[in-house]
């Protein structure tokens, strides 16, 4: 069943804007949503999506333009004035209380009274209600924690509904569950879009939005690339919309992927069926010395799942790990840095960069946990290390007593990258390098990474940007759906081919 067009939409937002210190992370976007429909919102990360969704539902003020409910101009101050409204959320994380009953979060703040007290048989059966109106027969006593995942998203619905939703959105609903449990939230999806519940929608499954949605929203970089008729937006063109062109900066930097790669002797790293149940299906992957390995794929496509099991993140259930030709256990990320594998994360803030600590400081980090804490690196140590790799690395200003949470995003990265390189590891995996950073260090690194694997340094690169990784790797690794579905010798592939590959899960012919 598809909205229909001539209805009035329930959600209206016109030239949404809204400005963060520095940054316009939403740009004049407008975004409407109809009842009885299935509305996706997509874009790579930082794209907007989680802003918008917040400016709907109360997180976020708007520093410009309206938002019409129901008909009504409407201004929310929390997200309590947004379910007032009929506006409801279900989160990839449960926001739930896990150590009550079923029943209790279904009714929580809405408990039937009697006398001075709360009916808990009759809420009980409110509960059950509401959750069998689901297709949902579980016993509401039942403690919310012994539940999956996949019901527990199914009990903040049934929450949403006591709430008389008028609105529901799920962001990144399906992110852990299997198919089956897929299908399950998808029957309930369908059945509340033909009582006239809209919709928001956001996954990075293309498979899963292409199944379940009525309409696409695109935006790029807090701007609105435009809304389609899912059947009317072909896979690839979906792609080529949600990532967009690079400057013309970058694009003039000289490809080096075509440089050749000695494949014949043992690989620095090779990786036999690692995977990971809920994050990762068994995936291979080897890299040569001086090569780098690019990783393509959406936004969860499995492309972070995959290194992460690599360098010891997290842990791999299956699978096993060769460094030059001796069996490898990375159980933990201190064993891969032993065997000389560093790893900067997509989140420089959370997992990489210590804002509190100087420059100086966070670069040698990285050679102080190697040695341990017993083993303290003398002050011309630090200083000869600190002023090569800044150097190297250009970064700015060349301050070493300056906090590194006071530099620009792109600086921070060459910190990041010049802590790794301190280490003198034979392997660094880079995720995201260039995200979020401007041209010019984003050419920075990209030149660096070409010099480095130039003098032997084997890489793993990951960038959403697939021109980037087109020209840095000799060979990309191509991610979909949390599993690997081929590998490409990127000699010759041109960004269209990429495209058509990941939307096509491989069987696109590459000439």
């Amino acid at each position: 069943m598809s909205a229909d067009t001539a209805v009035a939409p329930v959600v209206e937002m016109t030239g949404i804007t809204i400005r963060f210190p520095g940054v316009l992370a939403l740009d004049a976007v407008d975004f409407s949503l109809r009842p009885g429909e299935v509305h996706s919102l997509m874009g790579e990360n930082g794209a907007g999506k989680s802003t918008l969704i917040k400016a709907l539902t109360g997180v976020y003020p708007v520093d410009a333009g309206e938002i019409v409910v129901g008909g009504q101009p409407r201004s929310f101050s929390s997200t309590a004035d947004a379910q007032e409204a009929g506006i409801s959320t279900v989160y990839q994380e449960v926001n739930l209380c896990a150590n009550l009953s079923v029943g209790e979060n279904v009714m929580l703040g809405h408990e039937p009274r009697r006398g001075s007290g709360i009916d808990w048989k009759a809420a009980h059966r409110e509960a059950a209600r509401h959750l069998q109106s689901l297709g949902l027969a579980i016993d509401t006593r039942s403690m919310l924690s012994s539940h999956s995942i996949a019901i527990q998203q199914l009990v903040a619905i049934g929450r949403a509904m006591v709430l008389d939703a008028k609105v529901l959105i799920l962001d990144e609903p399906t992110s852990s569950l299997d198919r089956g449990e897929v299908e399950q939230l998808f029957s309930v999806i369908r059945d509340l879009r033909t009582r006239g519940v809209a919709i928001l929608f956001v996954s990075h499954f293309l498979d899963q939005v292409y199944e379940i949605s009525d309409r696409i929203t695109v935006l790029r970089n807090g701007q609105l690339v435009g809304e389609y008729a899912v059947h009317e937006l072909p896979r690839g063109e979906l792609v080529t919309k949600m990532i967009g062109r690079e400057l013309d900066e970058l694009a003039a930097l000289a490809s080096v992927a075509d440089r050749a790669i000695d494949r014949t002797g043992t690989p620095v790293l090779r990786a036999t069926g690692v995977g990971r149940r809920g994050a990762l299906e068994p995936a291979d992957i080897d890299v040569f010395d001086g090569e780098v390995v690019g990783i393509a794929g959406l936004l969860g496509s499995g492309r972070t799942e995959l290194v992460r099991l690599l360098y010891g993140a997290d842990r791999a259930e299956t699978g096993q790990i060769e460094v030059h030709g001796r069996s490898a256990k990375h159980s933990s990320p201190r064993q891969a840095i032993e065997n000389r594998i560093a790893f900067s994360s997509e989140d420089r803030r959370a997992e990489g960069i210590v804002a509190d600590l100087t420059v100086a400081e966070n670069i040698v980090l990285g050679i102080q946990a190697r040695r341990g804490a017993l083993r303290k690196i003398g002050r011309a140590e630090s200083d000869a290390v600190v002023q090569e790799y800044m150097t190297a690395l250009g970064v700015r200003p060349a301050d070493p007593s300056m906090l590194a949470g006071n530099l620009s995003g792109g600086n921070q990265q060459k910190v990041l990258l010049a802590r790794w390189l301190a280490t003198a590891p034979e392997l660094i995996v880079l995720d995201e390098p260039t995200r979020g950073i401007d041209v010019g260090a984003k050419a920075d690194i990209q030149r660096k990474v070409a010099e480095l694997s130039a003098n032997g340094l084997s890489v793993i690169f990951i960038s959403s940007e697939l021109e980037e990784v087109l020209r840095l790797a000799q060979r990309v690794v191509v991610m979909r759906d949390r599993r690997k579905i081929g590998e490409l010798d990127s000699s010759g592939v041109t960004i269209e081919h990429l495209i058509d590959y990941i939307a096509n899960e491989g069987q696109e012919s590459v000439a």
